[in-house]
């Protein structure tokens, strides 16, 4: 194998969506890394694939420069390195990046053997728009940023895409109804490939109001569509918070202006904040 970075796209789920040339690359690389070094060995022996000697090498968010520094000196010698990520496409909710940047900075080669992936899966199976999306990741876990980064998302023209933990999905799913709008259309995404495979299609208020009910378990994948506000003109949401403010508090009359407009309340907020002031 030439040498350089090569990373190798791992299994979500079903151990069998491996690629030849994933495995190919894994028998082949003089070096080995991985994300989770127990995974990798469980699904280089579920293959077939012998280590022939070779030890794997821990590289997550925690390995820090020195390991870094160390596979890049590998390929300094000629060698090749193949780094696999835990479950999915190394780099997309991966520590790979780093590793990629330090690898092109030194004048490496980097070539990757693609394969299975959560995002485009959800994609495939939410039943929403794909013609233009957005991944946004995960979610900060405390609700108050958590609502601040929905607000910048609420306007994005396309579909959403989110990564979640079982233990936080039910919060955020009652932080996206509240800001992004509980009509919007979202689906839940669970399991995907494995056995247990879940995909609930419903608005976030729906899905919401279910989850805190009955929590589930799993690698869940949240997936919410565009807006549909349409053209608002700025003049028209001033006159109906001058009017709303008449009857609210300013917090309360930015909530309802911002409900009727389909607008993030964080921007009619501020918007009612400077009609205060003037």
């Amino acid at each position: 194998m030439a040498p350089g970075l090569h990373f190798v796209a791992t299994p979500i789920g079903t151990a069998r969506d491996i690629t030849l040339r994933a495995l190919d690359t894994l028998a082949s690389a003089d070096v080995l890394a991985a994300e989770d070094t127990r995974s990798l060995r469980r699904l280089m022996e579920i293959h077939g694939v012998p280590l022939e000697g070779r030890r794997i090498v821990a590289y997550h968010d925690h390995s820090g420069e020195t390991v870094r520094a160390r596979l890049v000196a590998a390929m300094a010698e000629g060698k090749s390195v193949a780094y696999a990520s835990e479950a999915g496409m190394p780099l997309i909710a991966d520590p790979g990046f780093d590793l990629a940047r330090a690898a092109t900075a030194a004048g490496q080669p980097v070539t990757c053997a693609p394969g299975p992936s959560a995002l485009p899966t959800a994609l495939t199976l939410a039943g929403l728009p794909t013609d233009a999306f957005f991944f946004a990741g995960f979610l900060p876990p405390a609700s108050a940023a958590r609502k601040a980064r929905l607000e910048e998302l609420a306007q994005v023209p396309g579909t959403l895409v989110f990564y979640e933990s079982p233990q936080r999905v039910a919060a955020s799913l009652a932080d996206m109804a509240e800001v992004l709008g509980a009509e919007r259309p979202a689906a839940l995404c669970r399991e995907l490939t494995k056995k247990f495979e879940e995909v609930r299609r419903a608005p976030l208020g729906e899905l919401a109001a279910d989850l805190a009910e009955a929590p589930v378990k799993g690698e869940i994948v949240l997936v919410v569509d565009r807006g549909r506000s349409g053209n608002v003109r700025e003049i028209d949401v001033e006159a109906d918070l001058i009017e709303a403010i008449k009857a609210n508090r300013l917090r309360d009359a930015a909530d309802l202006v911002a409900r009727m407009h389909g607008l993030p309340r964080r921007q009619v907020y501020q918007m009612a904040l400077k009609l205060g002031k003037d």
